[in-house]
């Protein structure tokens, strides 16, 4: 089963919330009330996405955090780059050399086109699409679609 960390499922629930109002600066307490985590956590991870310039982080008394781009320019491939590193759905699918089968294994392509695809789709997918309340995924015989128009 394909699936992501904890920290970086509350990753893209905080950068959601965050693409709501993008102008906003966040504590990362209210971030924490709002998305329902701990203020550790909700810190842990706002400091790796402001280490990944996907925030922005502002010191002072009316410090926090606010998006680095508009929500439309933050793609979920990149919020989960910065959270769990490369997405690879296999070791091999990220970079050669990773794995000793390497050489003769008969479905590394196969993987790395399946990792291909859900790489594209993902970076097709942006914090304003998540933001939209039900948006779905368009299907047709060829796979989804590419671009934010394939969601509503």
């Amino acid at each position: 089963m394909l699936r992501l960390s904890k920290l970086t499922d509350y990753g893209t629930v905080i950068m959601t919330h965050m693409a709501r109002e993008p102008a906003r600066v966040y504590s990362a307490a209210e971030v924490a009330g709002a998305v329902g985590v701990s203020v550790a956590t909700a810190s842990k991870i706002l400091k790796a996405l402001a280490r990944k310039e996907l925030l922005q982080s502002l010191r002072g008394a009316h410090g926090g955090y606010l998006l680095a781009r508009p929500p439309a320019e933050i793609s979920i491939a990149q919020v989960i780059d910065a959270l769990e590193g490369p997405l690879g759905v296999t070791e091999c699918s990220v970079g050669a050399g990773q794995c000793m089968q390497e050489g003769s294994c008969a479905v590394r392509g196969n993987w790395q086109r399946i990792n291909q695809v859900i790489h594209r789709t993902l970076s097709n997918l942006t914090l304003e699409d998540m933001a939209q309340p039900g948006f779905q995924p368009v299907v047709d015989d060829s796979g989804i679609r590419s671009g934010s128009e394939a969601y509503r």
